[in-house]
């Protein structure tokens, strides 16, 4: 059945028009990839300048116990709060979780600058906890937007647009770290560096303000983002086990989860912290966070290719992510011969002999780093396009991310040998993949969208009054309607 959009339909919906200037059609502020844009400034000013920090080794300290005790209090209570934060965010929706989870991150960067005067540790482990608490209202909320928002055919652009403007924020921050710090050799970071973060990230907490609810947004392919019903707390409670219980080849991801922030205390504290002196840390920190830039998109624009299946192509990403692991931690192995946590490091600056091979290495991590979170959204976006269902697989794969972020963080407080940090950060990457291998071969579909995702008797187009076909489309046993067929 032929039919038309109706003007009225098309005006209000936020992506069907917008005003033209110079005859460029400005997108609305409600259009989905405006607000992942805007979602992406957010990680860009919060987690992407707390990256920038902890990018440098104990947050830019001499010694990074403070840190690893912050981080402690920080995961642990990250993966309490969640496993629930998906409750909490189908209460107060999109914008105010977010928003909530803004506040957390310029206190910890304020608490590491008094710690520079008065070393008070116990302010910096409330910060720490603080922002576990803050940190899992925000990834909560962004991984809804990221995973619901844009259509099947665009998810892989949208998580690689919010991971380039995250990581963008990483390497801004970075630059703005070496310049305060070009000349210093040895020591702990400028009392500026932590004062341009501060800044930076209580303007992310604000702009947390300007998203548009998530009931008010209609994709470019005429289907809505779910509005998330609230039956009450104890059914939310209840439907985060159902979860689990309906469709447990989730857990088959929680390896990759557990891995997924695991490796960041080696490779911050174990190799740049240890290895390379106070500028140099800087350094390898812009280019670690640029690297993690370039596979973003490469990797976001590979999973959004439809000369192949989306089955496919997410079967070969895990091939080149496992070879990729192999490969890199293999080169790491090499390296970690040359460390040894009793002996002081070396303190190799930047000017030095055979320095652009350990920097290779380095932004090697930084690579392997991007495709592994990429490709663990990518994942549980092709698993469901239900809003509440993605908002608690968000909850898990934050919450398990912490559990081993909390581990490793323990391990470093308690100055255990590198080669264990090393070891089980290679080997939960490798096991990760291999036990969600069976996922990919036999759970994931080429398509998730059902009936109910599209505008009842129609389909919105971006531009002008077309004729829309809406008829039955088969795509791996799941009947859709969809726009002539094509999804």
């Amino acid at each position: 059945m032929a039919t038309e959009v109706d003007p009225e339909q098309q005006n209000a919906t936020p992506q069907s028009g917008g005003r033209r200037i110079f005859g460029y059609k400005i997108p609305r502020h409600s259009a989905p990839m405006v607000q992942i844009v805007i979602v992406g400034f957010i990680l860009f000013l919060n987690p992407g300048m707390y990256n920038a920090l902890a990018g440098l080794g104990g947050a830019g300290q001499v010694d990074a116990t403070a840190q690893n005790n912050a981080g402690i209090a920080l995961h642990t209570t990250f993966a309490v709060i969640g496993f629930v934060v998906g409750i909490a965010h189908n209460y107060l929706g999109t914008k105010w979780t977010m928003a909530i989870g803004g506040i957390g991150y310029c206190v910890y960067s304020a608490a590491f600058l008094c710690y520079n005067h008065t070393r008070n540790e116990g302010f910096v482990i409330f910060s720490g906890a603080l922002l576990g608490f803050c940190a899992s209202f925000l990834w909560c909320a962004q991984g809804v937007v990221m995973m619901s928002y844009p259509t099947e055919s665009q998810r892989g652009r949208a998580i690689s647009i919010t991971w380039f403007l995250f990581n963008l924020g990483a390497v801004i921050g970075a630059a703005v770290s070496l310049g305060q710090n070009w000349s210093v050799k040895a020591g702990h970071v400028t009392d500026g560096t932590y004062v341009g973060f501060i800044v930076l990230e209580a303007a992310g907490a604000l702009l947390c303000c300007f998203l548009t609810p998530s009931e008010k947004i209609i994709r470019s392919d005429g289907t809505k983002v779910q509005r998330v019903v609230h039956p009450g707390l104890k059914s939310d409670i209840v439907g985060l086990y159902t979860t689990l219980v309906s469709d447990p080849w989730v857990l088959l991801l929680f390896p990759m989860f557990f891995a997924s922030n695991y490796f960041y205390t080696y490779q911050f504290n174990d190799v740049n912290a240890y290895y390379f002196s106070t500028r140099t840390r800087a350094f390898n920190n812009i280019f670690y966070w640029i690297t993690q830039i370039i596979g973003a998109l490469a990797f976001g624009a590979f999973l959004d290719w439809t000369r192949f299946s989306r089955r496919a192509r997410a079967l070969m990403s895990w091939g080149i992510l496992f070879t990729l692991v192999m490969a890199i931690w293999g080169g790491g192995f090499a390296f970690l011969q040359k460390t040894n946590r009793a002996v002081k490091g070396p303190g190799m600056d930047l000017f030095d002999t055979d320095y652009v091979w350990y920097l290779f290495l380095y932004m090697s991590y930084g690579l392997l780093d991007s495709l592994w979170q990429v490709f663990c959204y990518y994942t549980m976006g092709a698993m469901s396009n239900d809003p509440r269902k993605l908002a608690y697989y968000a909850g898990f794969y934050k919450s398990i991310q912490a559990v081993g972020a909390t581990t490793i963080s323990k391990l470093d407080a308690e100055k255990v040998a590198f080669g264990v940090n090393f070891g089980t950060s290679w080997g939960l990457m490798a096991g990760g993949l291999v036990i969600a291998l069976p996922l990919y071969l036999w759970r994931l579909h080429n398509t998730e969208v059902t009936d109910e995702d599209f505008v009842e008797g129609k389909s919105v187009e971006a531009t002008g009054r077309i004729p829309i076909t809406i008829g039955e489309h088969k795509s791996d046993g799941i009947s859709v309607v969809s726009n002539k067929g094509a999804l």
